[in-house]
């Protein structure tokens, strides 16, 4: 049994059973990566997946707990290697980070200019998707951290979970709208009665935005929802409803014809959180990104809850988004995004 076939057997169950898929993403030929699985399994003894024809079609049970461990094997590889690279100071590397569109693009520019200017030898790699994939990929091993947010300060159920910063939601209109005309914030049974754009998570039960209309017995239309911000932006132009987002996704020296509405009293404040993967190892490069993107979290209190497997204590000091202090933005920045 070797560390590349335990990495080959995940990244098949990680590409969903699709071969080829898997091939690409390690490298290597789908002839090869079939051997290399068969060879494991002749030497377990037992299939790890069930096969329809030349197709994988689910994973055994055996299967199953082969693959958790395997995973475990292979972080604790990782975990080694940056062990090994932080005593050497090593200073190049791969940053891996999951997230939100609207978090990659509003929330993280700065933050990722100023590692690229302190550690030019890094490669960041952002990889947006939805909420509900932003976890997988961190418990999958697939990245080094997640950023994502959460309603009512509740931190996400798995990891280490460190707040970053809270924000608010904001509604936005066209200058020409109805309410753009009003002089105090809107109320929910006005917002009811216009159709909403809003983000996906928004048709879920437990989303904060539908628990606010549910809770005053109000059923607005979603008109449209969509993952990315700036869509959300276009669409609200277009009239197709108003807006209701991130108040880090409005930028007034941009969107000069969009009225921005305070919706502070109408809906929960959101956290947003970094999440790192219990009894993980940070490069130092990792630890620095993590001390300019949410500076009251110090950086020993960081290595320590990494260290004791749990975020500890409630932090203190974790500001607004109105209120962060984050590294100016540089004119060119090479960030890869998958």
């Amino acid at each position: 049994m070797t560390l590349t076939q335990l990495r080959y057997l995940v990244a098949i169950a990680d590409a969903g059973l699709n071969i080829t898929l898997a091939a690409e993403r390690v490298h290597a030929t789908q002839p090869g990566l079939s051997k290399l699985l068969r060879q494991l399994e002749d030497e377990l003894g037992f299939q790890l997946f069930h096969r329809k024809g030349r197709s994988l079609h689910a994973i055994t049970h055996a299967g199953t707990h082969v693959l958790e461990r395997a995973r475990v094997i292979l972080a604790e590889a990782a975990n080694i290697r940056s062990i090994a690279a932080n005593l050497r100071n090593e200073s190049h590397g791969t940053l891996r980070i999951a997230t939100t569109h609207t978090q990659a693009r509003f929330a993280l520019p700065s933050a990722v200019a100023s590692l690229s200017r302190s550690y030019p030898q890094v490669s960041v790699h952002l990889q947006p998707v939805s909420d509900s994939d932003v976890m997988s990929l961190l418990e999958g091993g697939q990245v080094d951290l997640a950023i994502v947010s959460t309603a009512a300060g509740a931190p996400p159920p798995s990891g280490i979970a460190l707040p970053a910063y809270r924000w608010n939601r904001i509604v936005l209109v066209p200058g020409n709208h109805p309410l753009a005309r009003h002089k105090h914030a809107p109320s929910l049974q006005q917002l009811a009665a216009h159709p909403i754009i809003s983000y996906d998570s928004s048709l879920k039960p437990e989303s904060s935005l539908a628990r606010a209309f549910h809770a005053a017995n109000l059923h607005p239309q979603i008109a449209m929802t969509a993952s990315d911000a700036d869509l959300i932006k276009t669409y609200v132009r277009e009239g197709l409803g108003i807006g209701v987002l991130a108040e880090m996704a409005f930028q007034p020296e941009l969107d000069t014809d969009l009225r921005e509405l305070d919706a502070d009293q109408l809906f929960e404040p959101c956290t947003t959180w970094i999440v790192l993967r219990r009894e993980s190892v940070l490069r130092e490069y990792a630890l620095d990104f993590i001390s300019v993107f949410a500076p009251h979290l110090e950086r020993r209190a960081v290595s320590r809850a990494l260290a004791n497997g749990t975020a500890g204590a409630s932090w203190t000091g974790v500001p607004h988004w109105r209120e962060r202090k984050v590294p100016h933005k540089v004119a060119e920045l090479a960030v890869e995004v998958e």
